[in-house]
């Protein structure tokens, strides 16, 4: 049996990775964004352990997320796979003055890696649209650039590509991978998604749990079960030691060695 923690599981493919968890053995931890949506993910998921309450798109709440998490005692997995789409039509402003879509889908994991107790293995969501993402890192917040929604988010998504492969050099004691889901019908896919929903959740199951050598690898992408090529700025020590830095600037938490 595995302890696992997965962000954003009130609902779509957090939830469904819950509850394969539950019903394969594991004890799991759920996350969501107020304390209504915390009662729903525990009443949709029977027998998860507890579901812990902050807003990703704080800072300051997200390091409370992490102090929560640190109380439950060392995961053997974390998942992160809380995330928000590309719908916003224009830049929304946080509380801490950043653009939604970039604090919960690039800050929060890299504040959550940095402060959680390290777990045997990470699984960090990307989307297949991170290959549209701008590498040079410049104008992570959107200051300058003219806000385009698909934009943001797949720069978000290189960006966790970035984090996973960065995590897997710097902690070799840690099983460190991404993944693509595909374009499945969640809420954030819409309707007319025309991948497998049902496949979609399989993927980080198996990265966290598996005792398969296939899936105790590190830096590695995949998608359904197969490992699957990235934009080449992914494995670039360069790029990601850039990401770390801007994201350490800008959160105030650096990440440990």
């Amino acid at each position: 049996m595995s302890r696992i923690f997965i962000t954003g599981s009130a609902d779509g493919l957090g939830q469904m990775a819950a509850r394969l968890l539950v019903d394969a053995g594991h004890q799991v931890v759920l996350h969501a964004r107020n304390e209504a949506r915390a009662e729903q993910a525990l009443r949709a998921v029977p027998g998860a352990q507890t579901a812990l309450v902050a807003d990703l798109s704080s800072i300051a709440a997200t390091i409370g997320l992490a102090d929560q998490a640190n109380r439950l005692g060392r995961f053997d997995a974390v998942i992160h796979n809380a995330a928000v789409g590309y719908q916003e039509p224009h830049r929304v402003a946080t509380v801490d003055g950043l653009p939604h879509v970039f604090a919960i889908n690039t800050l929060a994991p890299y504040v959550l890696t940095a402060l959680m107790d390290q777990p045997r293995r990470l699984v960090y969501l990307s989307s297949g649209l991170h290959r549209s993402g701008d590498a040079s890192l410049d104008d992570l917040t959107w200051e300058r650039r003219r806000w385009q929604g698909t934009a943001a988010y797949s720069d978000s998504k290189l960006h966790d590509a970035l984090l996973a492969f960065a995590i897997a050099r710097r902690w070799p004691a840690v099983l460190s991978n991404a993944l693509e889901p595909g374009w499945v019908a969640t809420k954030m896919g819409g309707a007319g998604a025309p991948d497998d929903l049902q496949a979609g959740p399989t993927t980080q199951v198996w990265l966290a749990t598996s005792d398969d050598p296939a899936a105790r690898v590190s830096g590695a992408y995949f998608y359904h079960l197969l490992p699957r090529e990235t934009h080449p700025a992914v494995r670039d020590v360069a790029v990601q030691e850039r990401l770390i830095d801007a994201c350490a600037g800008y959160s105030g938490v650096r990440l440990p060695d």
